[in-house]
């Protein structure tokens, strides 16, 4: 009878997690709308990031091209609070951490060695059919993380 009810309470802790995640309006894939978009000239143009559930985490998969034309990818998996996960695959940053502040809108501080490299903000309209990003770097002299990026959901 225990694992019986052990069982059950561990298949509805994970089906509310799941439809937790689903619900949020982050979760997707979006596409860069480079019309609507403005970048500094030597910013990192991310043209695909998508959204999803990684067990009881997030999952942040990021595809563009830097300011040469080189393809950028980085990964990134964690929570929406606050505290620093490790990005994979780019090498001008190391860590992100995300803060949930309501249903539509994500502040991101993004570091390098512990240190702060940029800060952004993610808001997602009331319909969940677009977003913005806006970056900005830590130092006033670097404009390469300077920019405001609008996606639509695909």
């Amino acid at each position: 009878m225990r694992t019986r009810t052990i069982l059950a309470s561990l298949v509805a802790f994970f089906a509310g997690l799941t439809l937790c995640l689903a619900a949020d309006v982050n979760m997707g894939t979006w596409k860069l709308n480079e019309g609507k978009s403005k970048f500094s000239p030597s910013s990192t143009k991310n043209h695909m990031v998508v959204y999803e559930a990684a067990g009881e985490n997030v999952k942040v998969t990021v595809e563009g091209k830097d300011k040469d034309g080189k393809a950028v990818h980085n990964v990134w998996v964690g929570k929406f609070d606050g505290k620093d996960y490790p990005v994979t695959g780019d090498a001008t940053y190391d860590s992100r951490s995300y803060t949930k502040v309501d249903d539509h809108t994500l502040d991101m501080t993004i570091k390098k060695g512990g240190k702060v490299v940029g800060t952004g903000k993610i808001a997602v309209s009331a319909d969940g059919k677009s977003r913005t990003v806006t970056t900005k770097s830590a130092d006033p002299k670097d404009t390469a993380l300077n920019a405001t990026a609008v996606y639509d959901k695909q």
